[in-house]
């Protein structure tokens, strides 16, 4: 356990150091390479990494659409047609090796992975830019430490398998104990950042900062059940393919998609809560 959660702080560094760069370009580099890596590693557990022409469609497809949606959300339809045909003319080119059944799961992880993580981009252009590094990283965290809470309460006190044809060392006292500690964490970031902000990070033209912790200590609930079932759904998938992770480039962890899978469901939902209400207030000073 000591050598996962080192990881996980060593990819929490990673990740502040690339918005503490406050370069967007960078920002979406980083969006694109985790959506690239997700789809290859779901295509090796898969084994249609050896139908080499659909199999380079569908990656550089999962790298563009971050780019593309950045860009111009109006050229995702052009990107999109192409990615199609492409996939179609794919499949009638290795038709006796690849089949129908096939090219649906590949083209659907390849649709849904990089437009998910892409609500990362649409939140970092949506919250102003003094808050906008706290906000994403409140996002994936707190679906996170879900992950982590569960484990902990599920070791201590689970009985009630929640999963066991899916995940047989979920339990629902497990589940519970994640939801509450994301809860209890997702407060802890938003007081600890209120603080800061007033302390540290106020621009000239402020008076103060003022953070709605209840709101994100009660945001992270949902946050964290949809990181659940975006668990479930990769464990699925795993399980259907005997793997045990997807990947081995974050130690203790597995690949890229065994530690974004939670934020598949949980990104677009923040992102759609956060577009009705920021829960972040710039108090502005106003000279008499």
């Amino acid at each position: 356990m000591l050598k996962k959660t080192l990881s996980g702080v060593l990819a929490v560094a990673i990740g502040v150091a690339l918005l503490l760069i406050d370069r967007k370009e960078v920002f979406v580099i980083g969006v694109a390479i985790v959506s690239a890596f997700a789809v290859y590693e779901i295509l090796v557990a898969t084994k249609y990494i050896k139908a080499a022409p659909s199999a380079i469609i569908c990656i550089a497809f999962a790298a563009a659409v971050p780019f593309v949606l950045n860009y111009d959300i109006r050229h995702m339809q052009y990107v999109a047609f192409v990615f199609i045909v492409g996939l179609f003319l794919a499949m009638v080119m290795s038709h006796r090796t690849v089949k129908f059944a096939q090219m649906s799961l590949i083209a659907f992880v390849s649709l849904c992975i990089p437009f998910s993580l892409s609500c990362l981009v649409f939140i970092y252009d949506l919250i102003p830019p003094e808050h906008r590094t706290f906000i994403l990283l409140y996002t994936c965290v707190v679906t996170w430490v879900s992950d982590s809470g569960a484990y902990f309460a599920g070791t201590l006190f689970g009985k009630h398998k929640m999963a066991p044809g899916i995940s047989p060392k979920k339990t629902w006292e497990g589940f519970a104990g994640g939801l509450l500690i994301s809860a209890t964490f997702g407060a802890g970031l938003a007081l600890a950042y209120q603080w800061a902000a007033n302390a540290f990070l106020l621009p000239d033209t402020a008076a103060g900062v003022s953070v709605n912790i209840v709101f994100l200590a009660l945001l992270a609930i949902p946050c964290a059940m949809l990181g659940v079932v975006g668990d479930l759904s990769a464990s699925v998938l795993k399980r259907e393919c005997s793997v045990k992770d997807f990947g081995n480039v974050l130690p203790a962890h597995g690949g890229f998609l065994d530690r974004f899978d939670s934020v598949l469901f949980a990104a677009p939902f923040a992102y759609l809560v956060f577009l009705e209400y920021v829960p972040i207030t710039t108090i502005l000073e106003y000279s008499s």
